[in-house]
């Protein structure tokens, strides 16, 4: 008989979530004071998520800031006051021509998102049309639009998409994930996507 008391499957299961919650303890405990550690090398899933510190990306936290990992696939996000610091798994872009990174911020926000393809996307899916908003939509339930054209922070209803290469340049949430963190970004939040 085993000496733990749940299958390796529920322990592989709950790890990610347990992980979140240390990480989330540890990064609010954290003195601002000492300088963070530097990114550890990324794998393919949450266990590999790297620490980030708002202050290695920019100088002030404004209203709230956001720096989007593409190679952890991790989103951190800390609240203008620096007392709230969240990390949520995200898909990341499925190539490096389709990943742009730098400096922007959340231009507008909606909650329902339309969907329409690009004419990048339609050069390589021609099939590809308008969606309203619903439970096929590529958008998922919130999207948070950014400066740059056609790129937003969004959910998405295909969870498999999640920790994954699987985006056209955007960042993906979970749909609970990213009603959340709709709620707690305000327009004119700064982001970097590294």
């Amino acid at each position: 008989m085993s000496q733990f008391p749940f299958s390796r499957r529920s322990f592989l299961l709950a790890g990610p979530a347990v992980l979140l919650q240390a990480r989330t303890a540890f990064a609010q405990d954290a003195d601002p004071s000492v300088p963070a550690e530097p990114p550890e090398t990324a794998a393919r899933n949450i266990s590999s998520f790297s620490r980030q510190d708002w202050r290695n990306h920019f100088d002030a936290l404004g209203v709230a800031t956001i720096v989007a990992d593409t190679t952890s696939r991790a989103l951190h996000y800390w609240s203008g006051d620096g007392s709230d610091y969240r990390v949520y798994p995200t898909s990341v872009p499925m190539s490096e021509e389709l990943t742009k990174r730098g400096y922007t911020k959340i231009v507008r926000k909606r909650v329902g998102p339309d969907w329409t393809p690009t004419p990048s996307m339609l050069e390589r899916d021609p099939s590809l049309t308008y969606m309203a908003p619903g439970p096929d939509n590529p958008l998922g339930s919130h999207a948070m639009y950014l400066e740059w054209p056609a790129y937003l922070i969004h959910g998405t209803h295909d969870t498999r998409k999640i920790g994954r290469r699987s985006s056209n340049g955007c960042i993906g949430l979970y749909n609970q994930m990213i009603a959340e963190l709709f709620e707690i970004s305000p327009v004119g939040t700064q982001v970097r996507i590294i």
